[in-house]
């Protein structure tokens, strides 16, 4: 090898490399990886975390209390940082490792970067079966590790020294590319972790990385324009690409400049406030019926930064038959789908370019005005519905009005999963840009804590994370209120009790389907009249949280106005109605079996078919 080499282990190599990758945020220069989140087993902690302990005071490492939700956390944070930068997850081999692929599903689903690294069996096979192995009779180069291969965007396993010149620069630019983004993983042998090797001083110089902005086609550009101008009725879908690509005001003005709406995704959700003039709410099953109607009469649609998940077309009932797309993404693999009018490249250079092409050409005031009627409509529902009761027990929209209302402009609201999703992305008033987090792409139970526990690292004390959780996502995984006691990263959780798991619950009764197993009252419990419900709070306290349970929506704004201004995370507990949901938004596409004797199923297959035939074919 020429030139100047130094000899370091593989787990040393990696991580000089690691600290040497650097990003620009807003005119500044960072670190690329701003921490590592670890446990260690046998896996990892006798080279790789000799390694890390090195560096601390350059790479943070902080510990989690379960594989998944570490890697959530740093799911959390690359996604708070708007994909600028990465957080690192490492764990030993075996079940720590497939503890993670959970989250690396959540990761590759949602497009957002994390490095995930994982100890592995040992490469030169001498003492195999070791402990954690789980052995392939057919194939011993398999490991637990190839799980990984389904869920990545970039994977590899380190099977000689030398590999990680090639494999970890790979991997970086797969996680910086707009259409590539997504988690990459390196597999570590054991025995390999601990080999020295001569390598390159070059490798470890400072090292600048700029997420690159590929501009769009002349001609698709050309096109897009063109079919644009013969609008009527456009409508804008603003997608999680806008927000990573920082395209917000150009989206705004855009829209504002041509008379067209904005609807959005809820990967979108915050790219523009809830008062913004062009903005109509979001689209699809757990969208605005403003945004339903505008989608139903539209005959162009352009859809910037999505990849137009089901949740967003209503199963792709949402649109008008002859109704035409065009498709700005990174990723042509997006751009292309549903024969829209594909216009590969960057969001904000995209919009540029496009609104260059469109001239002096403006849609009729009139859909505009109609846009704004409908959803002032709908915010006037909202309002209604938010408002304080008799009923005994609150609905999801009334604790996310209270919660709404306390919560500052800086703070970021962070869900997943259940029925909250739906009901924050309709309810929930954004005040300011990429404040809201509801991670639905995957939508992962149990993302909910520790994704907020990334986003607290990342917002360094400018406002605190705000969580909403149901009870269920909270028994699925609430370890980390511990970890951002114990690391001082404080967030707000409210915890909605409903009794189980109440929004599948909505879903199989609406099917005609009996209520079973998924409220507690329908499972296998002893008490099935009074079953018992978790004390959230004194749980929460025993993790060294502070507490209250909430009797009352009163008690909940002075709960959420004293939870501001303690030192430590926070969590408050709140009964919440099972059976009462905000209404609107688009139908969905679900299976209803098609022989039952149950008259309720066969209605509901009735409606499901009904509902199929207006669905638009092609992909």
């Amino acid at each position: 090898m020429t030139g100047k080499t130094v000899k370091l282990t593989v787990g040393q190599a990696l991580v000089r490399y690691l600290i040497n990758q650097h990003t620009e945020i807003d005119g500044e220069r960072v670190p690329l990886f701003a921490g590592v989140f670890g446990i260690f087993g046998h896996g990892n902690v006798t080279c790789l975390s000799e390694a890390l302990e090195q560096v601390q005071d350059v790479l943070p490492t902080w510990r989690g209390q379960n594989e998944q939700s570490m890697a959530l956390a740093a799911i959390g944070y690359g996604k708070a940082k708007l994909r600028r930068q990465i957080m690192i997850a490492t764990t030993s081999v075996g079940p720590g490792a497939t503890n993670m692929v959970t989250a690396a599903g959540v990761a590759h689903a949602n497009r957002l970067p994390v490095l995930l690294l994982s100890g592995d069996t040992y490469n030169n096979r001498l003492p195999d079966p070791v402990l954690q192995q789980v052995e392939h009779f057919g194939d011993p180069s398999t490991t637990v590790n190839d799980s990984f291969r389904a869920v990545s965007r970039y994977w590899d396993r380190i099977t000689h020294p030398a590999q990680i010149l090639s494999s970890l620069p790979q991997a970086v630019a797969t996680m910086l590319d707009p259409a590539d983004c997504g988690p990459a993983f390196i597999g570590l042998p054991q025995d390999i972790q601990e080999i020295a090797y001569d390598y390159p001083e070059t490798f470890f110089e400072p090292t600048l990385w700029t997420i690159p902005r590929p501009r769009p086609d002349r001609d698709q550009v050309a096109a897009a324009a063109a079919l644009l101008k013969t609008a009527k009725k456009p409508l804008i879908i603003s997608g999680g690409g806008v927000r990573y690509s920082g395209a917000e005001a150009e989206l705004a003005e855009f829209a504002l400049a041509r008379g067209i709406p904005i609807a959005e995704t809820i990967a979108g959700k915050g790219a523009v406030t809830h008062d913004h003039p062009a903005y109509v709410g979001a689209i699809g099953i757990e969208g605005t019926d403003a945004a339903k109607e505008l989608a139903e009469t539209a005959d162009v649609v352009i859809a910037v930064g999505t990849r137009l998940q089901d949740f967003t077309t209503g199963s792709w009932t949402t649109f008008a038959p002859d109704a035409a797309f065009i498709n700005v993404n990174a990723a042509r693999f997006d751009a292309r789908k549903h024969r829209a009018l594909p216009v590969v490249g960057d969001a904000r250079e995209s919009l540029a370019e496009l609104d260059a092409a469109m001239g002096d050409w403006k849609c009729e005031e009139a859909r505009m005005t109609d846009a704004r009627r409908l959803y002032a409509d709908w915010n006037a529902m909202l309002d209604e519905g938010q408002a304080p009761t008799n009923a005994a027990v609150p609905s999801y929209a009334q604790v996310i009005g209270v919660v709404n209302k306390v919560a500052r402009p800086e703070d970021t609201m962070v869900t997943a999963a259940g029925g909250l999703p739906g009901e924050t992305v309709k309810n929930w008033r954004v005040k300011a840009p990429n404040t809201f987090d509801c991670e639905f792409g995957f939508s992962c139970m149990g993302y909910e804590i520790a994704g907020a526990w990334g986003h607290a690292m990342a917002k360094g004390g400018d406002g605190v994370p705000i969580v909403m959780v149901g009870d269920g996502s909270y028994m699925m995984m609430n370890s980390d209120i511990y970890s951002s006691v114990l690391s001082g990263h404080k967030m707000i959780v409210v915890v909605c009790d409903n009794g189980g798991f109440g929004v599948i619950n909505r879903l199989q009764t609406g099917m005609g389907v009996p209520g079973f197993n998924n409220l507690l009252k329908d499972a296998r419990v002893v008490n099935k009249d009074d079953p018992l419900h978790v004390d959230f709070a004194k749980h929460a306290e025993a993790m060294g949280a502070l507490a209250r349970h909430c009797e009352s929506l009163a008690d909940l704004e002075t709960a959420m106005e004293w939870a501001l201004t303690t030192d430590r995370t926070t969590v408050i507990s709140i009964h919440s109605d099972a059976y009462t949901w905000t209404p609107g938004g688009a139908d969905w596409y679900v299976g209803v079996p098609e022989i039952n004797e149950r008259e309720s199923i066969k209605e509901a297959r009735k409606g499901q078919e009904a509902f199929r035939a207006k669905q638009r074919q092609g992909i």
